[in-house]
């Protein structure tokens, strides 16, 4: 079988093309289709494989495997028949946009700081770099400023072949040792990689990268980006954001950070004077309850925290058994038990099999929830406490 011809080397933009299938059998459920010709890229160097469309099939996706180029579709094509391909080239440019972006922020990175590229995935939503040094958010603030003034420089990317013995006075990224002809590709000034991918042919196509995150990874950082157009729906997205925030809280756009925290500082306040006020109620129930004996409560939308407070409060005043129950709003109810120096395990055991709840804790004080009604619960502790 001859040789596919890589009409994506040749013109990256070429969106439609007419090729002879040399070949088409089952592969998985869908089919595996060769051509004479293709603009289809298969998967390789990090960036996916192309889909669109030859003929009336549907191209799934483009692998090259045992140096031949699948295009996997959905339907058969006749071997020796005439196809017209049809890129979809939104999908297409906008992995150029990344994989060119992607270029540039790393050879930044690994002059600016002596280290490598080590991992590099392109996906849908943003691509994620593995450099193998530790690196600052603020320095890749800088490294992203200085790429986008690289990237408005539109200057001419340049893909070259050297010979054996040109390649050896060549300074170039490369994560492997390479052997046979190698393909550069180079960012004048800026970056110089052995790649197989798709580029830009101009570095103001890709438009704008963001770096988005950095977290520490391995003995590094893995950093989050994207470029061109997913900077642009980015923006889009993250101002549409802040303009409903904005509204929410009656502030400005460029003052949103402000009124949040100006909010957050209003919402500490309340829950300290609100947590105050729930300690004085607990107190006087504790009052209430003072020699009570044995106390069940029951007590609306309390939290889990709350329970466990008011159960403290009135078992140290009651001089019995303190059970405090508060629903879910789904059938179920937490619950707090307290018994100043008791010993409630068997009692907790024989009320969870009984209530069907479930939890524990220390020998005088247990907490869970039980799936059970309010009339459930109080027949059980009324029986509980009259044989008591």
């Amino acid at each position: 079988m001859s040789e596919t011809l890589k009409l994506y080397y040749e013109d990256p933009y070429l969106q439609e093309f007419e090729a002879v299938v040399t070949g088409c059998s089952p592969a998985g459920g869908n089919y595996a289709v060769t051509l004479d010709r293709t603009a289809f890229y298969p998967e390789g160097g990090g960036q996916p494989g192309d889909t669109g469309t030859l003929g009336n099939a549907a191209v799934l996706d483009t692998i090259e495997k045992d140096d031949s180029i699948l295009h996997i579709t959905d339907s058969p094509l006749t071997p020796g028949s005439t196809v017209i391909g049809c890129l979809d080239f939104d999908r297409r440019f906008d992995f150029m946009q990344q994989h060119s972006g992607e270029h540039i922020v790393s050879g930044l990175v690994c002059a600016a700081f002596g280290c490598h590229n080590v991992g590099f995935h392109m996906g849908t939503d943003v691509v994620t770099i593995d450099f193998d040094c530790v690196i600052t958010e603020d320095e890749l603030r800088q490294i992203e400023a200085e790429a986008n003034r690289r990237i408005w420089s539109d200057r001419k990317t340049e893909i070259l072949y050297p010979a054996p013995e040109e390649l050896e006075s060549i300074e170039y990224r490369s994560k492997k040792e390479l052997t046979g002809q190698v393909r550069l590709v180079c960012f004048p000034g800026t970056d110089i990689c052995a790649c197989c991918g798709i580029h830009v042919e101009r570095t103001g196509e890709i438009g704008m990268v963001k770096i988005l995150s950095v977290v520490n990874f391995r003995d590094g950082v893995r950093v989050e980006m994207i470029s061109g157009q997913r900077v642009y729906s980015y923006l889009n997205a993250v101002s549409a954001q802040n303009s409903q925030i904005s509204v929410l809280l009656s502030a400005k756009i460029s003052e949103t950070a402000q009124a949040v925290k100006r909010l957050h500082e209003e919402n500490y306040q309340l829950r300290s004077e609100i947590s105050a006020l729930q300690e004085a109620s607990f107190a006087l129930e504790a009052e209430r309850q003072n020699g009570a004996g044995n106390v069940l409560l029951f007590k609306e939308a309390l939290s889990s925290d709350n329970v466990r407070r008011l159960t403290d409060a009135v078992m140290n005043s009651c001089g019995g058994r303190c059970a405090v129950f508060s629903d879910n709003g789904d059938g179920s109810f937490k619950y707090a038990i307290g018994e100043k120096g008791g010993d409630l395990r068997s009692f907790t055991k024989e009320m969870n099999h009984a209530l069907n709840g479930r939890g524990g804790g220390k020998p005088f004080f247990v907490q869970g929830q039980v799936s059970a009604s309010k009339e459930k619960i109080k027949e059980y502790f009324d029986k509980i406490n009259g044989d008591g």
